[in-house]
């Protein structure tokens, strides 16, 4: 059993004293969260909480918990200029920005359509930087993240995390509620046998998203001389953590449906944390057409297309969209 805490392992990776105060807050928070999960039954806060977020989804009682809880102790970091969540349409500024300052991009409980049957769900965040005093722009390309993560709350809670470098998994030890570092220089393998994609959207599907799956599903005697296994759990947390320990391509495009809205998944707290982490464990994340960490952002909102996952997929794939469009 490792001895290599978190914060040992931001300690000794030289991050600035701020930005590990902060992100001890947002593991505060995600242990917090797990328990709120492990206990939802019991304490009654399973299911809607009859209200509806900025996306025009239903909410779960444990989404606005969730959220409390990120807002309530991140708020503590000194440096942490303002919050951009999921479930709460405006930007929330807790201070005149400074230079330098942090600001916290959140999805406090992805997947909690799973909560109802007992299936993983788990948080996503990403941090970037005030450019100058009193700059109230937060609508920065995901290049510019200083770090990203996420929490899974399954068999047990896990935080993975980059800072740019490598990513990194941290265990939560049962007892003492500890991060204690388990899977050092998370890898995506190269070779994959594996996708994940809601095929109940196949009749509005592009025709290279069409392409892609329909010779997966051939096996041996398709295209690829291979067979493929397909996974669907509705967390995008818990697809991506597959990926990031046996490989694997995720896969929510644009299609005829969802297109008007930008794509399904949202670029902010969404999109640009996993492609973060992806790219940093040697895997490519894009649109189909563009690099996702390259997007110009429009609203802290917004919406794309999102294909991750082993990079020789992920290349086929843009391939793919590339002779559809020409």
């Amino acid at each position: 059993m490792t001895d290599m805490t978190l914060r040992r392992y931001l300690t000794a990776s030289e991050q600035p004293a701020n930005l590990i105060f902060l992100l001890e807050d947002i593991a505060s928070a995600c242990r917090v969260i797990a328990t709120l999960v492990r206990e939802g039954a019991f304490a009654g806060n399973l299911g809607s909480a009859g209200a509806v977020n900025v996306q025009g989804e239903t909410q779960k009682t444990l989404d606005i918990l969730a959220n409390d809880a990120f807002e309530r102790i991140c708020s503590n970091s000194p440096r942490l200029a303002a919050l951009v969540s999921e479930e709460v349409e405006e930007v929330t500024w807790l201070k005149e920005p400074e230079a330098g300052d942090y600001l916290l991009y959140f999805d406090p409980l992805d997947g909690s359509s799973n909560l109802d049957v007992n299936l993983s769900v788990g948080s996503i965040f990403a941090v970037m930087q005030v450019e100058k005093d009193g700059d109230r722009n937060v609508l920065h390309a995901g290049r510019r993240q200083l770090c990203a993560g996420y929490a899974l709350y399954g068999p047990s809670t896990m935080l993975v995390l980059t800072d740019g470098t490598e990513v990194s998994g941290f265990t939560c030890q049962h007892g003492t509620g500890d991060f204690l570092l388990t899977h050092p220089k998370m890898q995506v393998p190269e070779e994959t046998s594996e996708f994940a994609i809601n095929t109940s959207r196949y009749r509005h599907w592009d025709a290279s998203i069409r392409r892609y799956v329909d010779e997966c599903v051939a096996g041996e005697e398709g295209p690829r001389g291979r067979s493929f296994n397909m996974r669907w759990t509705a967390s995008m947390v818990a697809e991506i953590h597959r990926i990031l320990t046996r490989g694997g391509v995720f896969l929510y495009p644009a299609d005829r449906e969802n297109r008007k809205a930008g794509g399904k998944l949202r670029l902010m707290y969404e999109a640009n944390p996993m492609a973060m982490i992806i790219e940093q464990a040697g895997g490519a994340a894009t649109t189909g057409l563009a690099p996702i960490l390259d997007i110009a952002p429009t609203g802290p909102h917004q919406r794309v297309p999102v294909i991750l996952g082993s990079k020789a997929e992920v290349a086929r794939l843009i391939a793919y969209h590339e002779t559809e469009k020409a």
